[in-house]
C-alpha cells in the first residue's frame, strides 16, 4: 500500500488472489469503482475494495448474475451509509455481519428455485435414460416416442386441459380448481423409470384436441344445477378422502361415513333424499357411467414410489365406494 493508503490494481489483485484482468472486469462494469486515479491515470483502490471484491467473488461462486450482484452491493452501500467502495463489506462483507439484506435473500431464494428445477429436470432425464436402457428391444421405440413427447421438467398441461373439457362448463371456478388438485398428479421430483413411463402415457392419453370428452361424462353432469354441481364435487372430495384412508389400511369396501358422504353428494344433482330406493337407483346409474380406468391406473403409478402400496386416487376411491354401495344394496334385498 502506498503512502496515501491506496492500492494499485495489481496490489488489489494480489491481496485478493485474483488476476488483474478480473479486477479490471468488475471495475469496468461498475461493480468495483476505484477510489481515485494516479497522476498517470492508473486506478487506485481503498482498503474497502478488498472486501467488496471478495463479496463479488463469493456471489459469483453462487452463480448469481451481475445485475443481481449490483443490486446486492448497492443495498450494502445504502445500509452502511456509504456511496462507494470503502464502506462496503468492512463489517457486512462476504465473511461477516448478518449476511445481507432483501436483495441477497431474494437472489439466493431465486437461485435455489432455479437449481431445484434443474435438479428435477436432471433426475427426470436420468430416469428416462434408465427406462430406455432397461426396456426390451421390442418396446424401446414406443417408449422413446412417449418419453420424447414430454417437456423436462414435465408439464401437467395436457391433463388439465382434458379435465377442463370433461367437467361441466358451468362448474364454479373454485370447484374446478379443487377437482384439478386431486385429479391431476404432480410429477414426482425424483421419479423411478416406471413413474416416468406412466406419466408419459398419461400425457399421451390426454394430449390432443379434447373432443368427445362428453362421452366420458357421468349422468349427474347433464341435469345438475350450478349449485348442485358444486355440492356434488365438494361432497365427493370428502368421501374420496375418507375412502382413501380405508384403502391405505387395506380395508375391504363397507358401509360407513365415507359411503354416507358419497351418497349424500349425489342427492343434490338427482333431487332425491338418501333412501334405500335412492341407493339402489344410484348404484345402477354409477355402474352404467362411462369409465376412465386407464387414467386412474396410470395416476396411481405416478403417485406411488416403487415397492409401496398403491396410492389411492379418485378413481380407486370411487370404485371402493361403489363396491360398498353395491354390497349394502345386496344385503337389503
Amino acid at each position: 500500500m502506498s503512502y496515501d493508503g491506496l492500492w494499485s490494481i495489481g496490489e488489489l489483485a494480489g491481496h485478493a488472489g485474483v488476476t488483474v484482468k478480473t479486477v479490471r472486469f468488475y471495475s469496468d462494469r461498475g461493480l468495483l469503482p476505484e477510489t481515485a486515479r494516479s497522476t498517470g491515470g492508473h486506478r487506485r483502490y481503498g482498503p474497502g475494495a478488498l472486501e467488496r471484491l471478495r463479496l463479488i467473488r463469493a456471489l459469483r461462486t453462487l452463480d448469481l448474475p451481475l445485475p443481481q450482484i449490483r443490486r446486492i452491493l448497492d443495498e450494502e452501500c445504502a445500509r452502511d451509509g456509504t456511496d462507494e467502495v470503502d464502506g462496503v463489506g468492512g463489517t457486512h462483507g462476504a465473511g461477516g455481519g448478518d449476511g445481507g439484506g432483501g436483495a441477497l435473500e431474494s437472489a439466493v431464494a431465486g437461485r435455489l428455485r432455479d437449481l431445484g428445477s434443474q435438479l428435477t429436470a436432471l433426475r427426470w432425464r436420468e430416469a428416462a435414460l434408465r427406462l430406455v436402457q432397461e426396456s426390451p428391444r421390442g418396446v424401446r421405440a414406443e417408449r422413446l416416442r412417449l418419453v420424447g413427447a414430454l417437456a423436462v421438467p414435465p408439464s401437467t398441461a395436457s391433463m388439465v386441459r382434458f379435465w377442463r373439457a370433461w367437467l361441466p362448463a358451468r362448474m364454479p371456478a373454485r370447484s374446478v380448481a379443487a377437482f384439478l388438485d386431486v385429479a391431476v398428479p404432480p410429477p414426482p421430483e425424483d421419479p423411478a423409470p416406471e413413474q416416468v413411463l406412466a406419466f408419459a402415457r398419461l400425457n399421451a392419453l390426454t394430449t390432443g384436441p379434447c373432443t368427445g370428452t362428453e362421452r366420458f361424462r357421468p349422468a349427474a353432469h347433464t341435469s345438475a344445477s350450478v349449485g348442485a354441481l358444486a355440492g356434488l364435487y365438494a361432497g365427493l372430495a370428502e368421501a374420496y378422502e375418507l375412502a382413501g384412508a380405508q384403502l391405505r389400511r387395506g380395508r375391504p369396501p363397507r358401509p360407513g361415513e365415507a359411503l354416507d358422504g358419497f351418497v349424500a353428494a349425489y342427492t343434490g344433482p338427482y333431487g332425491r333424499r338418501d333412501t334405500p330406493d335412492f341407493r339402489r337407483l344410484l348404484a345402477g346409474r354409477l355402474a352404467a357411467d362411462p369409465r376412465i380406468d386407464r387414467y386412474w391406473e396410470l395416476t396411481a403409478v405416478v403417485l406411488t414410489p416403487p415397492g409401496h402400496r398403491p396410492e389411492p386416487t379418485p378413481g380407486s376411491a370411487h370404485d371402493w365406494l361403489l363396491a360398498a354401495l353395491t354390497a349394502q344394496n345386496a344385503t337389503r334385498l
